[in-house]
């Protein structure tokens, strides 16, 4: 089955491209380490998933390029072009001469509106190209106008449009310091409206990014493109192909299908964190070894600890004893912060994969009680390595990751909303104090849920 990837706003417009870049070099590396056979069925099920071919013999990427201001698309498109081993179609972009200037409301009440019919015609003609549609995949970012005002927009569209295909939305969380003076309430009304129409929000936060380049990558000027790319390595490692299933016969045919029905049983818990160990500069992978016994020790401490990378991890934050009384979720110290979970993935890449022991992620103190640790918890493997990686370890969490992130975006915004702050800038593209309402108490709802797993 194919994805359409759909890139709206700057920042969805340059992650989108990094991700078919990962891929592509991914594919096109000689790292495989792995056999010719095993090696050529990767490729195609990967070609397959995220590109058409075309008669030049260089893939099109299935995906829609959606902006308000033109120079971002045009530096897209011209980059892809001279990669030599990807590009964009020609007409699969939209763009405006003006901006949403940072304002959800702009974007959303007035750019998606006027412009629904060309973008979702341009969607349309994508997805027809695909023999089997498996699903949408939109990038964006919650801070500014374009990505989160019109993504919202556009992700109700294609809910309207296609009602039975998945939709999953890759969300950048806005650093904490602050882009926008607006960024909060951007925010709250992107994931309220987008918790109604999505199937699963999938979220990057920029402060964990930028410290994994700094701390991990030992960069020292980190870029919004070095940012991106670590961004777009960690999508890769979870969006190419897998076996999904013990007998390693077939590719999975349906990544967002798969990922939903592993991740997302109830329509409450909709958000996805991800975790993607080992990540090193290039120069230093020749001289570095890994284990699976290390890796997976690790990932599973940065679960249950909720740690944003494999270096400062606590490890003193343990699970429940079975038996022990559980301190009320709102005890102060909550077993030392431990993040209870819905459901976990983990998908593992490289050699030896099969002897691998992941029977640590099925222990059913990790899991809220109201599931079944067998239901709760999935593994995804290949013997193909990805990016150079000799043993890569990705995990996609539904769980607590997110409370505290979250709970602050709300906070501060609703302080803001208190005294009114800004918000004449919404209302006179016709959000009304009412809607700013009722996206509080949907994120409210969201953050109860969580908070009492």
């Amino acid at each position: 089955m194919s994805l359409v990837t759909v890139q709206l706003g700057q920042c969805g417009n340059q992650i989108g491209r990094e991700v078919f870049n990962a891929i592509c070099s991914d594919v096109h590396g000689t790292h495989g380490l792995c056999s010719k056979k095993e090696n050529e069925s990767y490729h195609d099920a990967c070609k397959e998933r995220f590109f058409i071919e075309a008669e030049s013999g260089v893939p099109v990427a299935r995906a829609v390029l959606v902006d308000m201001e033109p120079k971002v698309i045009s530096q897209t498109l011209s980059i892809a072009a001279k990669s030599g081993y990807w590009k964009y179609d020609d007409h699969s972009h939209f763009c405006q001469k003006q901006g949403s200037g940072n304002n959800w409301a702009n974007g959303y009440t007035v750019h998606g509106p006027r412009h629904k019919e060309a973008i979702m015609n341009l969607v349309q003609k994508e997805a027809e190209k695909c023999d089997r549609l498996g699903g949408f995949f939109t990038i964006m970012s919650m801070a500014g106008g374009t990505g989160s005002g019109l993504g919202a927009f556009v992700t109700q569209c294609l809910r309207d449009a296609f009602p039975s295909s998945f939709i999953l939305n890759h969300v950048i969380w806005p650093y904490g310091t602050g882009e926008v003076i607006v960024q909060n309430y951007n925010s709250v009304l992107t994931l309220s409206h987008l918790y109604q129409s999505s199937d699963a929000l999938l979220v990057h936060e920029n402060d964990v990014i930028h410290k994994v380049c700094a701390q991990l990558m030992h960069m020292k000027q980190i870029s919004f493109k070095d940012v991106n790319q670590v961004i777009a390595h960690q999508l890769g490692s979870v969006f190419q192909p897998t076996y999904t299933a013990e007998d390693g016969l077939h590719y999975s045919r349906n990544p967002l299908g798969d990922l939903m029905e592993t991740l997302v049983p109830h329509p409450e818990f909709k958000m996805l964190g991800l975790r993607n160990i080992p990540q090193m500069p290039e120069n230093s992978l020749a001289y570095s070894t890994f284990s699976w016994p290390g890796l997976i020790k690790h990932l599973r401490q940065m679960l249950i600890a909720n740690a944003k990378m494999e270096e400062g991890i606590d490890w003193q934050v343990q699970p429940p004893r079975p038996g022990s009384s559980v301190p009320s979720s709102r005890s102060t110290n909550k077993l030392l912060h431990f993040n209870t979970s819905i459901a976990n993935l983990v998908i593992l890449r490289g050699k030896d994969t099969h002897s691998a022991d992941l029977g640590s992620f099925r222990d059913p103190s990790l899991y809220t009680s109201w599931l079944n640790p067998q239901d709760a918890f999935s593994a995804w493997k290949t013997p193909r390595a990805f990016n150079k990686y000799e043993k890569s370890a990705s995990l996609v969490s539904n769980s607590q990751f997110l409370l505290k992130p979250l709970d602050n975006v709300v906070r501060k915004a609703w302080n803001m909303f208190a005294s009114k702050a800004y918000v004449h800038q919404y209302t006179k593209y016709g959000i009304e104090e009412e809607d700013f309402l009722d996206s509080f108490t949907a994120l409210e709802q969201v953050i109860s849920s969580y908070t009492i797993l």
